[in-house]
């Protein structure tokens, strides 16, 4: 999700580029998600921004906003998969562009658009605001181009711990508000009414630099750590602000560059020095942290669940322990067969296939399965048994003959034939 970083480096492009231009034609979408849930619709903003001039741009955390020469005035936030492009150059990142199929990467106006304008100037510049996922936001704030953070909803967040460094994001505010709420540090951060534009991977970021247990509360902290953890919120936000949010160019040092599972096949990430890292959730909410660095040094919320940062490919290795599983299931079943064997009256020698004659293997082919032994003795009798038992079979036969009250008699030994046979089929 876009956070400071991001909205500020869209707020270069804009003062680079459409600032001090006039809009010549806009066009909007209607959508209900991006314009709609802030009570707007894609026609009313295409409408206040044709012909007008743009005098400004400016952010407040996760929020930027266009100022107009006359109101209202556009007011954006990017939500989860939100951006502006300008025609002809790359305000994204460059693993946003790889993403990208190549033809989408440059065409325009650009794929999941909502709205578009363009320029009266020579040469015209073109802009457009995307989201494919349409949890961006952009309302329209009816007031004075001055006035625009003394509005809804930018007066309901808190102060920008860039943009208002030396006015009211000061140390005395900060250490006040520790002090009176009770909640664990990262939930803290990530509240927009106390601190506008920290997300997840700068309040991780933060703590990491003050080395702080993400998930102790707030209020539990001393004065020093507290201090502590006001520089490393200016030092990490206006460092990425300052990079405009480019990854690349993040300090070596930082947690950022690996906390993503980076690192070799079937390790846990781990930081330069060797130091592994950890995802804990809690509430719903994750954070990345290195626990031998970030310790706790007061009480943390309850119900953690704490987990190495392993490779995704690394899962797998939970199924290491079944492995024992084959083994179990061969003896089990060499057990059982043997069982059988010895019901049966008979113990089969072993006999390896793969070294017997083509004769052999021919007639251990005809030895039926457990199960099909009494219709391969109908079906396919061998000569042999044949000629093994010459006088089981023909005296019932006859004795059938001469009466047949004699062979009702008799039936009971072709049924024990049978089962003779059976045993010898299975041996």
């Amino acid at each position: 999700m876009p956070e400071i970083a991001e909205a500020a480096r869209i707020v270069h492009f804009l003062k680079t580029h459409l600032v001090g231009k006039r809009i010549k034609v806009a066009k909007a979408i209607d959508d209900a998600s991006v314009f709609g849930k802030v009570g707007t619709t894609g026609d009313a903003v295409a409408n206040a921004l044709t012909g007008k001039e743009v005098v400004g741009a400016g952010s407040q955390g996760k929020y930027f906003w266009l100022v107009l020469d006359s109101a209202p005035h556009p007011v954006m936030h990017f939500g989860m998969t939100g951006w502006m492009h300008i025609r002809g150059m790359r305000t994204g990142y460059t693993n946003y562009y790889n993403k990208l199929k190549p033809e989408e990467a440059d065409a325009w106006p650009p794929k999941y658009w909502k709205f578009q304008l363009e320029t009266d100037s020579n040469p015209k510049v073109e802009v457009a605001f995307t989201d494919p996922r349409r949890f961006g936001r952009v309302r329209l704030v009816d007031c004075p181009g001055a006035s625009i953070r003394k509005h809804s909803p930018l007066v309901e967040n808190g102060p920008d711990p860039v943009v208002d460094a030396d006015t009211t994001f000061t140390e005395a505010y900060f250490l006040s508000t520790l002090h009176k709420r009770h909640v664990p540090i990262k939930a803290l951060l990530l509240d927009q009414a106390f601190i506008s534009g920290i997300g997840n991977w700068v309040g991780d970021e933060v703590l990491f630099n003050a080395r702080l247990h993400p998930e102790q509360y707030c209020d539990e902290f001393s004065d020093a750590q507290m201090k502590t953890l006001y520089k490393s919120i200016r030092y990490v936000c206006k460092t990425a602000v300052d990079l405009l949010g480019d990854s690349d160019r993040f300090p070596a040092d930082w947690l950022f560059q690996h906390r993503w599972g980076k690192g070799s096949k079937g390790s846990v990430a781990q930081l330069p020095n060797g130091e592994k890292l950890a995802f804990l959730t809690v509430g719903g909410r994750t954070s990345c942290f290195a626990p031998a660095l970030q310790k706790k040094s007061g009480n943390v919320a309850p119900g953690i669940k704490e987990e190495l940062l392993v490779v995704k490919e690394e899962k797998p290795k939970k199924t290491a322990a079944p492995k024992k599983e084959p083994t179990k299931k061969a003896a089990a079943a060499e057990k059982k067969e043997t069982g059988q064997k010895r019901k049966r009256g008979a113990i089969k020698e072993e006999v390896d296939q793969d070294n017997e004659s083509e004769d052999e293997k021919s007639s251990l082919k005809s030895i039926p399965k457990k199960g099909a032994a009494s219709k391969k003795t109908k079906t396919e009798p061998e000569p042999a048994k044949k000629a093994a038992k010459p006088a089981a079979k023909p005296a019932p036969k006859a004795a059938a003959k001469p009466a047949a009250k004699p062979a009702a008699k008799e039936t009971p030994v072709a049924n024990t034939s049978r089962r003779r046979s059976t045993r010898l089929s299975m041996s």
